[in-house]
């Protein structure tokens, strides 16, 4: 345009940033430059205010011509001029790149005077996991290694947290030594850099143990009635499950007896309890990490409490004898006590001393 590199001359402005709708206020000439922060994709008017005439005006990118006037020197199609008269000499910049980022400066002239002002253009990128570890599977006692990598700006932060406890640790990696069975679960990396929401992925974290029985009760039955023997096992993979009788025969199911498999417990379902279901059951939990087995009765109630009087063969010298007898079969210590019901009124008093039964008798 026949002058020298930005004409030697200047004039005062005010820049002004709209994106989306927003206003940012500018900075006058001789000032420091205005800094301009803007998402990545969005677009943003630089806008120059001029209250003066002038003559020669430019727009630059460094030391890149991007608008001498109303000629465009820039190649870049994504920058535009959308004003250019005696008031207004303005440039837009569309889906903004972090390339972009950078000082600008818009500089005319006017009665000889040269004037200048810069803005420095901040692009913003939302944190974002750009890789994380995938799902693990590790025995109990193993380590864990997890990574979570992202990208941002400014530089965000990363973070691992658990939905048991909370924050964790800061930083990339996550590393778990002699992990434990309660620590299987899903982890959370966040990363973040205030630009947007959080970006959060998670990694699902499975702990393989062998099975450990847990739950066994011995059960009473009644004859004729129906019954459930119990065999709760916790294990990952889920255990399997087998039953043995007293002689370690494999107990199968038929019109009086079925076995259910849940997903971490067995039942034995007796539907007509008789005497052949009576006696010692073993419940058989497995996995491909081991085993765990644990035995169990099936017994008939003991019977309710008979007394029988003893007559001595002489009934003038000798004593006579109450007898307290119960029939039937206990697996725990039976304690029989004696009682004296007093004439008149319906009051027990202890006499005498207790009997206790040891297990598995019949008496």
């Amino acid at each position: 345009m026949g002058c020298p590199v930005l004409w030697n001359v200047f004039v005062g402005l005010l820049l002004v940033f709209l994106s989306k709708g927003r206003s940012v206020h500018g900075v006058e000439s001789g000032h420091l430059p205005d800094n301009i922060t803007v998402l990545e994709g969005d677009s943003v008017i630089l806008r120059c205010k001029i209250d003066e005439e002038v003559t020669h005006k430019a727009w630059l990118n460094r030391s890149n011509i991007l608008f001498a006037g109303t000629d465009k020197w820039s190649l870049d199609r994504r920058v535009s001029l959308i004003n250019s008269n005696a008031s207004d000499f303005s440039i837009q910049i569309e889906k903004v790149e972090v390339a972009d980022e950078g000082l600008y400066t818009c500089s005319f002239q006017a009665s000889n005077k040269p004037r200048i002002a810069h803005v420095y253009l901040i692009i913003q990128v939302p944190a974002r996991i750009v890789n994380i570890s995938q799902d693990v599977s590790v025995n109990e006692g193993g380590n864990v290694n997890l990574f979570c990598l992202a990208v941002g700006r400014p530089e965000p932060t990363v973070t691992w947290k658990d939905n048991k406890y909370g924050l964790m640790s800061e930083g990339e990696f996550l590393d778990i030594t002699e992990i434990k069975r309660h620590q299987a679960e899903e982890f959370e990396c966040v990363t973040n850099n205030g630009v947007a929401q959080p970006d959060i992925r998670k990694v699902k974290v499975v702990v393989n143990y062998p099975p450990m029985i847990t739950d066994v009760k011995n059960m009473p039955a009644h004859l004729g009635k129906t019954a459930i023997l119990r065999c709760e096992a916790m294990a990952v993979p889920t255990a399997s499950f087998e039953w043995y009788r007293d002689d370690r025969r494999p107990v199968e199911s038929d019109n009086t007896l079925r076995i259910k498999n849940e997903k971490t417990r067995s039942l034995l379902l007796f539907t007509n309890v008789t005497d052949k279901h009576f006696g010692n059951y073993t419940c058989f939990a497995f996995n491909r990490l081991g085993s765990s087995n644990a035995s169990m009765l099936l017994f008939p109630p003991p019977s309710a409490p008979q007394l029988l009087l003893q007559v001595p063969s002489n009934t003038q010298t000798d004593r006579w004898a109450l007898v307290c007898v119960t029939g039937g079969f206990h697996p725990n210590h039976l304690t029989l006590t004696w009682t004296e019901q007093s004439a008149g009124h319906g009051s027990h008093d202890h006499v005498g001393s207790s009997c206790t039964l040891r297990p598995n008798q019949n008496h």
